[in-house]
């Protein structure tokens, strides 16, 4: 009875999960409890220009007693043409991440992707060791990104911990976008024209319940 009793308290103290342990045959044993802690993560996809990264930008504008760390992407234009894209960290941190520049590789169509550049600002604002938050933003899951080996590992480790993510994601794309999206610990929301002026309200009203149920 009072192992009971502490258990209880130790899961409200924590805000903890308790879900049944399945043995190897697959049943349950009900004298078994693992305990599990939870966490957000909601990845938002969509079409390209469908307003991902305004809706990121608009959430944290409702989450500013919360301690986010991560980077969004916005594109770099020069005379009303698109040059490249830009990481702007959300400590204010910016770099290039990728520029027009034919010829030179790693590259995702016109585009060379800056790799030791991004990796330089991204990864250390997503990594719980040097930078701890209640919330990390990652912008985005995407092709350039990915060209880094370092941020998918990084991003694999974020994943293993118990933290709260809030990302974008390519609404196309096999390998690791498609092992992403088929994780069972995520949630996927497809952004579209109808749902994105209420999503930000919506997303930061979910994050404060978790973030505030203590």
């Amino acid at each position: 009875m009072f192992s009971r009793l502490l258990l209880g308290s130790i899961v409200h103290l924590f805000g903890l999960e308790l879900k049944r342990a399945k043995s190897y045959t697959g049943r349950w044993r009900p004298s078994r409890l693992a305990v599990i802690i939870t966490a957000m993560r909601l990845l938002l996809t969509g079409l390209p220009g469908i307003g991902k990264t305004t809706v990121i930008r608009a959430t944290l504008g409702n989450l500013r007693d919360l301690r986010c760390a991560g980077f969004y992407t916005e594109e770099k234009r020069h005379a009303g043409q698109r040059i490249g894209f830009r990481i702007v960290t959300l400590d204010g941190r910016e770099g290039t991440l990728s520029s027009i520049d034919r010829g030179k590789a790693p590259s995702v169509g016109r585009y060379t992707v800056h790799i030791e550049e991004f990796e330089r600002i991204a990864l250390p604002v997503i990594d719980p060791e040097t930078t701890p938050a209640d919330l990390y933003v990652v912008d985005e899951i995407g092709k350039m990104e990915l060209l880094s080996r370092r941020f998918r590992d990084k991003l694999v480790d974020l994943l293993a911990r118990p933290v709260n993510l809030l990302a974008t994601i390519a609404k196309k794309g096999k390998g690791f976008i498609e092992q992403i999206k088929g994780r069972n610990d995520i949630e996927l929301i497809d952004v579209t024209r109808d749902n994105r002026d209420r999503l930000p309200e919506q997303i930061a009203a979910r994050f404060l319940k978790e973030l505030t149920h203590l």
